[in-house]
């Protein structure tokens, strides 16, 4: 079909927009004092009138008469608008209450918006900093929450899915279309992608905010809130103001966000319906369990390294390298673009991402490829590329996310100090992750996992202005309870995990350990999948945990 548009003389145009007009008044008239609406057949004349000069249509190898001029559709009187409490979004043909003052207050939602084939939907709410019903009314923060359905499910009623991110520290995923676990989720629940306290858009606690706070006491007094037991009750208080009828929901726990689930199991299991782990089941022990973590965690640490090297074998002297370099330069190391300095012990906590997930071994070597600038003028100097010390610092999140670094050790602590726990422990494998002394020796330099030391909070620019406080935070032995062992003994909520079985970041025989603590938990024991199975085969991963709750597929 092709279209001749007409040129319009000003009489024409005048004439056209002065019958529009009257028909739009009479409208709106009839629409605000609730009388009919004027007669189709007068919005059809005024169409029909005017029709002609606008435009007309050629529709092609046609010989047909010409049809008659369009005519407008009918107007039909607006519905007047539904006014939804926190819980509307699980459809409902009735409208909803109006919100309260209060309600208002703790939630707003905000509008539907769209990426491929998924709708989202952005809620905030504010709790208190902290939940004790002493402090509850004081100090607020805001939590951020977004809800996911699948493209056109915005008003089924479809059971809630909250997802809790690993960490700490840091926030949600941003979904950009439907793909991996996410798209597998949104076929049969509305999810709920929940940026922990302290994360993402909830009250982010960042290197500037954080400066705010210029006393290091004061400053561990606003992060001791910031651990999974507070993480739970924003959960909880999300839950009653979000599902309809304040129902239970399932919650997927991703690494740290599976220590939070457990959590969630051990003092609000009435608000969970199922429970997902990947990755995520933690040490449960009284006290401290951060040694007993570090010393597991240092040997499948060795491990990963030989696995490295075995596959990239020319990467052993590139590394001695770029060790025996950083030894020799003034000061111990190079200056990095944010202003800090790279050390050969700066240079092994690269193996914090690239020894436990899905591809990092390919990403680190590629990373190595381009360490050092060539020498274009015979004698210059040989130095480290600004890629590589870029790329280092973009591989590091410490200063986009402090929240990791400064409250790492804490997540393993109930009523005891971590003492820099991972630096204590390091030193029973020094011979193993001595950088200096390997590259004199001849042997491979081994990066370290999963580990924050205090030295970081001098060689990380962005982490200066938080040594003290740091220090503070690993001599805290008042941390509440993080875990009900009791409770979980008796657990009746369902709950399946896939345990990876050489998993760098959550120890294998630790979480079976705490398995064996947790009522009817079904486990998936599994070496197709590093940490990161939940990202790496998402839709597989999810398959399998929900077929196991559902006695799809058998468990043991």
């Amino acid at each position: 079909m092709s279209f001749c548009f007409r040129p319009l003389i000003s009489a024409q145009w005048r004439m056209i927009t002065r019958d529009v007009a009257a028909l739009h008044c009479s409208v709106m008239r009839a629409i605000r004092s609730h009388r009919p609406l004027p007669p189709a057949d007068a919005v059809r004349a005024t169409a029909g009138r005017h029709s002609s000069l606008l435009f007309s249509a050629t529709l092609p190898h046609s010989r047909a008469a010409p049809s008659p001029p369009p005519s407008l559709p009918l107007l039909r009187r607006a519905a007047p608008p539904r006014i939804r409490t926190s819980a509307a979004s699980m459809a409902s043909s009735a409208a909803a209450p109006p919100q309260s003052p209060e309600e208002k207050e703790a939630h707003a939602a905000g509008a539907w918006y769209s990426v491929p084939d998924l709708s989202l939907r952005d809620h905030r709410f504010a709790v208190p900093l902290d939940h004790s019903a002493a402090a509850a009314a004081d100090a607020k923060i805001t939590v951020f929450a977004r809800e996911v359905v699948a493209a056109g499910k915005e008003e089924q009623a479809l059971p809630y899915l909250l997802y809790l991110q690993g960490g700490p520290g840091f926030e949600s995923p941003r979904p950009v279309d439907a793909s991996g676990w996410l798209k597998k989720a949104c076929e049969d629940y509305r999810v709920i992608l929940l940026d922990q306290r302290g994360t993402g858009l909830s009250t982010p606690l960042t290197v500037s905010s954080l400066s705010q706070i210029t006393s290091a006491a004061k400053l561990v007094d606003y992060l001791k809130h910031f651990r999974a037991d507070n993480i739970v009750k924003d959960a909880e208080f999300i839950r009653i103001h979000l599902v309809p009828d304040a129902g239970p929901w399932t919650v997927l726990g991703q690494s740290y966000g599976g220590f939070c689930a457990v959590t969630y199991l051990s003092f609000a299991p009435q608000g969970l319906k199922s429970v997902l782990l990947t990755g995520g089941i933690p040490p449960v022990g009284k006290g401290c369990t951060a040694d007993s973590v570090y010393r597991a965690c240092f040997d499948q640490v060795v491990h990963q390294n030989e696995k490295y090297y075995k596959r990239f074998p020319q990467d052993i002297e590139v590394v001695r390298e770029v060790v025996n370099y950083l030894t020799k330069a003034e000061g111990g190391g190079v200056c990095l673009p944010s202003g800090g300095i790279l050390t050969p012990k700066g240079l092994q906590s690269l193996g914090l991402v690239a020894l436990g997930s899905g591809g990092g071994f390919e990403r680190l070597h590629y990373m190595f490829e381009r360490v050092w600038d060539p020498v274009l003028v015979p004698g210059a100097q040989r130095q480290i590329s600004y890629y590589f010390l870029k790329a280092f610092e973009s591989w590091i999140e410490f200063d986009t996310n402090p929240l990791y670094a400064l409250m790492h050790e804490s997540i393993y602590c109930q009523g005891a100090s971590s003492q820099w726990s991972a630096h204590k422990i390091r030193g029973e494998f020094e011979s193993f992750f001595d950088p200096i002394k390997a590259a004199k020796d001849g042997r491979p330099v081994y990066f370290t996992g999963e580990m924050v030391f205090p030295w970081m909070f001098e060689e990380i620019h962005a982490l200066r202005h938080f040594k003290e406080a740091a220090h503070l935070l690993a001599e805290k032995n008042d941390w509440p309870p993080l875990y009900d062992v009791n409770r979980l003994n008796n657990n009746q909520v369902p709950v399946a995990a896939a345990v990876y079985y050489e998993d760098m970041y959550v120890n294998f025989n630790i979480a079976m350990e705490t398995a064996s603590e947790i009522a009817g938990i079904r486990l998936w024991v599994t070496n197709e999948y590093m940490h990161s199975g939940l990202r790496d085969g998402g839709s597989q991963v999810f398959d399998q945990l929900i077929a196991m709750l559902q006695g799809k597929k058998p468990w043991f």
